[in-house]
């Protein structure tokens, strides 16, 4: 707690220490008041009245947002916005305001349920995700059995070869061609693209250690990558690395939703099926996969973190060039089916 100043207004401010965010910034609460031991007084009776909280007094929306600034030094910034996004978009209802004590299955199960009508079934886990790590920090005896809406099947499009020879003949001198081959030859993500520096770069080897993300404070910052897995070197092919050989400094000037708005933008004069910048690792993945790359070797050209991952996001990409291959083999057995009826017309 700070000792008590005077502000410009007259009345006196004290201020208790919060939290530190990711940039190192110190966040107070203050209490103002016509003399400074009325301003210490309420700063005191707010820090005792903290300290003798029982964790049951707390509602949901308290629990998640203290649950949010314990994280705030070991979590993303980009995950801590997604944090207090979701507190605020839905747990200030009448879920949110429920007390700790109060809660039950039949409470949460009525919010899944109202929620799912209005929302996907990937919000609605997100949500209930961050509403069970929450729990198991303030009400850890409290086990919740509820029922979720299904998963539903990604509808994503792949872009093709074709696709890629047009885009990239469509913003051939761009900045944004640099970022489209870093992605589809990489696979590198927005983030990791513009944090990447002349000074990664060491022959036709671009060393991934970094990423871009947006933190609570709205502002782009570099930071280390979100996972170990993240961390990787890609050997890249001789044209991309001369594309961004003549480069000093950050290779990519723009932010990840500067690359996403023009890509969006491209694909519609391009005159291409939509597809987002994010497919492009997709691409990736499915091209590797289709001329016989062992997933391992996927998954550490791409930084997944788990096959699982790799699998339940990009598998349905991969399966197109299953659907080819079966085409191939169903031709194969038509073929033979009628080799064999046209022998047997020969033999009758």
């Amino acid at each position: 707690m700070k000792p008590a100043t005077k502000l410009p207004s007259g009345s006196w401010r004290v201020q208790v220490y919060l939290y530190k965010d990711t940039d190192g910034k110190r966040h107070y609460k203050s209490f103002t008041a016509s003399t400074p031991e009325e301003a210490e007084y309420a700063a005191l009776e707010w820090k005792l009245g903290k300290a003798n909280e029982k964790p049951d007094d707390i509602t949901v929306h308290e629990a998640i947002k203290r649950y949010t600034d314990s994280k705030i030094n070991v979590l993303s910034p980009s995950t801590i916005k997604s944090y207090i996004g979701i507190n605020k978009n839905y747990f200030t209802g009448a879920l949110g305001n429920t007390k700790l004590i109060n809660l039950n299955n039949t409470n949460v199960q009525i919010w899944i349920s109202d929620m799912s009508a209005k929302l996907s079934p990937k919000t609605v886990r997100c949500a209930h995700a961050l509403l069970t790590s929450a729990l198991d920090m303030f009400a850890p005896d409290l086990k919740l059995k509820t029922t979720l809406p299904a998963k539903k099947k990604p509808e994503l499009y792949t872009p093709s070869d074709d696709d890629i020879k047009k885009l990239l003949n469509h913003i051939k001198g761009r900045e944004l061609e640099i970022a489209v081959l870093l992605a589809a030859f990489g696979p590198m993500r927005r983030g990791e693209i513009c944090a990447l520096t002349s000074n990664d770069i060491k022959g036709n080897i671009i060393d991934v250690n970094k990423s871009m993300v947006i933190g609570p404070d709205k502002q782009w910052h570099i930071k280390q990558p979100k996972t170990y897995g993240s961390y990787r070197k890609i050997e890249f092919p001789d044209f991309v690395i001369e594309r961004i050989s003549n480069i000093e400094g950050r290779i990519v000037s723009a932010t990840p939703s500067q690359i996403s708005n023009r890509f969006k933008r491209a694909i519609i004069s391009a005159k291409l099926p939509h597809f987002r910048f994010h497919d492009l690792r997709h691409y990736s993945a499915s091209i590797m996969h289709a001329i016989g790359i062992p997933d391992q070797y996927i998954l550490q050209r791409g930084g997944w973190i788990s096959d699982n991952v790799m699998k339940s996001v990009y598998r349905n990409v991969i399966d197109i060039e299953s659907l080819k291959q079966n085409k191939k083999i169903n031709k194969h057995f038509r073929n033979l089916q009628h080799d064999m009826q046209h022998d047997t017309k020969k033999t009758t």
